[in-house]
């Protein structure tokens, strides 16, 4: 069974949006509503492992490595390896739920929707103490270009580059040094990625103040000390 647990439903806070025909003033817990709604019917198609087996071996074939692949599935690097493997047995079975969220992610302004939630969180946390969002790639970066363009910060991209904790700050973007930074993922399965991130971040002399995900698939507050808030958690129960 799993377990979808929103955010408290929070006063006045009204955000604009902008619909496929007007422009209207509703409240940011209103998009997230639609957000469970469009999660739920995701979850509902959930497929075998079989089917899960043949979409791995699809993506190894295309060339992704094991982090790329479970952000592309939306699931656990532990989970993508238990797949690789061939394993069959319950006893060794990694515990994992598959977050689609693809309803949102083929439409820009559903993207921008669900960054008004974002915004109202970072207020929430942190108030004004941000001038950085850095976006996880693959995934985090249209969330975080959502999120920057209406708290009008800079935009920085963190990459994953191997399966055992590499990963590298774009010098395309944003630098990092001295800024104040929000880390914007889609889904934490583990928190591997989120993880070195904000090691990285901190390495590279960089003030991580929050991070944010769509679904918090962990019992887990905090990622090295930095607040983790997730617009939804799931969990087995």
């Amino acid at each position: 069974m799993v377990s979808v647990k929103p955010r408290g439903e929070k006063g006045d806070s009204v955000v604009p949006v902008v619909s496929e025909r007007t422009l209207t003033n509703v409240s940011p817990y209103s998009i997230l509503n639609r957000f469970i709604a469009i999660f739920v019917r995701e979850r509902a198609m959930a497929s075998s492992v079989d089917e899960l087996r043949a979409e791995v071996e699809r993506y190894r074939s295309d060339g992704l490595n094991t982090q790329q692949i479970a952000d592309e599935m939306s699931l656990s690097q532990t989970t993508i390896k238990w797949l690789s493997s061939g394993g069959v047995g319950s006893e060794d079975r990694p515990e994992d739920i598959r977050v689609g969220w693809r309803s949102i992610a083929v439409k820009a302004g559903r993207i921008e929707a669900i960054s008004y939630v974002f915004c109202d969180i970072i207020e929430e946390e942190i108030g004004e103490d941000v001038d950085t969002v850095v976006g996880i790639s693959i995934n985090g970066i249209a969330f975080a270009q959502a999120v920057g363009g209406q708290l009008d910060l800079d935009l920085a991209v963190s990459r994953s580059i191997s399966d055992d904790g590499g990963g590298h700050i774009s010098e395309v973007f944003a630098e990092v040094e001295g800024k104040k930074c929000v880390v914007v993922d889609d889904v934490l399965s583990g928190g591997t990625t989120m993880t070195k991130t904000v090691n990285n971040l901190r390495a590279a002399g960089a003030d991580v103040k929050l991070c944010l995900v769509l679904a918090n698939k962990s019992q887990r507050n905090e990622i090295e000390g930095v607040p983790l808030r997730g617009l939804v958690r799931v969990v087995t129960v």
